[in-house]
């Protein structure tokens, strides 16, 4: 399995491997191991909504003690880390993965997907797969950010999230 296939299989289902949005988090993290809470949660305690959990790239955002929102964060240009649980054959992996690259592979798994006119403006872009609703947000890359095509948009996010 390679990251464009988490990737893709999220994209088309709406989980990233058994995680779901809706799940308990206790659920979540029996499966992955205590996440690194942001740091609301450390202040203002575990019944606070609205704020993630991390592990490494991947990010769940809590409500009422469930999985409301998924996320794989990437960064264009360096590496990444995802769970052993999302990713079996390898915790580190290049991290860039051009616009193109994904929508092709989204085509190539009959995976439908339309622009997210909300999120495409200035220097990025977004599509919205169907019909799981996974957002992916392209951008221009960075200063910093150590990619060979400056004129393209790569992956930054892909994220899920309960209405």
């Amino acid at each position: 399995m390679t990251l464009m296939d988490v990737l893709v299989d999220f994209a088309r289902t709406g989980r990233i491997g058994p995680l779901r949005c809706g799940m308990p988090l206790a659920d979540a993290e029996d499966l992955l191991g205590p996440g690194r809470p942001h740091p609301a949660i450390l202040m203002k305690g575990p019944d606070i909504d609205g704020y993630p959990y991390s592990w490494d790239g991947l990010r769940l955002v809590v409500t009422q003690r469930r999985v409301s929102g998924l996320w794989v964060n990437l960064s264009p240009g360096s590496t990444a880390k995802l769970p052993r649980l999302v990713l079996p054959e390898s915790g580190t992996y290049a991290a860039t993965i051009q616009r193109e690259e994904l929508i092709t592979a989204l085509d190539i798994a009959g995976c439908l997907h339309e622009v997210n006119s909300v999120l495409t403006f200035g220097r990025q872009s977004s599509i919205l797969t169907q019909p799981a609703d996974v957002c992916a947000v392209f951008s221009l890359p960075g200063r910093d950010d150590h990619v060979l095509h400056r004129d393209r948009h790569y992956l930054d996010v892909m994220h899920k999230h309960t209405a």
